[in-house]
């Protein structure tokens, strides 16, 4: 294991997971939509009920990440994965894709004003904590990962989901 600075100067961090949800999806724009989804869901059932802001910045995060992975870093016949996890009061978001060559900019570009596209990082960048990029371990690829930090007062009871 290697003790080095990742390329882009964010260490990982070492906490206590809470709760944690992986799945493998499809590389198309029908698969985006079901990581989203089920984002949203998981995030509800963890007691963060959709119309929270934490469900719904966690939900577009997602969002965009997982488009991107379908656009940016498809390889044919090849998945993307999705992992969201709680630790203390950190949510992280990580979208794994195998296409190495195709790195993000470790700073979001501006989007031109006319332009369509382009905005998905800085709506990240705008949104999460911190957010990052990282080689795949033991395998071709990459991670885009994003952390949110909700506070302790935001955080569900412990006796299950809350109702708002």
């Amino acid at each position: 294991m290697s003790s080095a600075t990742p390329p882009n100067g964010h260490m990982p961090q070492h906490l206590v997971t809470e709760h944690e949800f992986a799945m493998r999806f499809t590389s198309t724009p029908r698969g985006a939509r079901l990581a989203r989804r089920l984002v949203s869901h998981r995030l509800n059932d963890w007691g963060y009920p959709y119309t929270t802001a934490a469900n719904e910045a966690l939900t577009l995060i997602t969002a965009e990440l997982a488009s991107n992975a379908v656009r940016h870093g498809n390889v044919p016949g090849r998945d993307f994965h999705v992992r969201l996890t709680l630790a203390e009061v950190t949510f992280r978001i990580e979208v794994t894709d195998t296409r190495t060559e195709r790195q993000p900019p470790t700073t979001p570009p501006f989007a031109d004003s006319a332009s369509e596209s382009g905005r998905g990082l800085l709506l990240v960048s705008a949104l999460a904590d911190d957010w990052g990029v990282v080689p795949r371990r033991n395998a071709p690829g990459k991670t885009v990962w994003a952390e949110l930090r909700v506070p302790a007062s935001v955080s569900p009871c412990s006796s299950g989901p809350r109702r708002s």
